[in-house]
């Protein structure tokens, strides 16, 4: 899965816990979008997370 090219933030791992308290492995994957970006002047597509973008770390081109 892909990281933010910003923040580094990518996939995160856990436990399932059961009503009876089995746990077994799984993965939180984080919300990551292919978007263009204003770098130098010019445009760049980059993965960068929703809270990126939303924090207004990133302009969009």
């Amino acid at each position: 899965m892909a990281k933010c090219d910003i923040c580094g933030k990518g996939v995160q791992f856990g436990n399932n816990v059961s009503h009876s308290h089995r746990k077994t492995n799984r993965i939180w994957h984080a919300n990551i979008k292919n978007v263009k970006c204003k770098v130098n002047g010019g445009a760049k597509k980059m993965h960068v997370c929703t809270r990126c973008l939303r924090s207004g770390k990133v302009e969009r081109a």
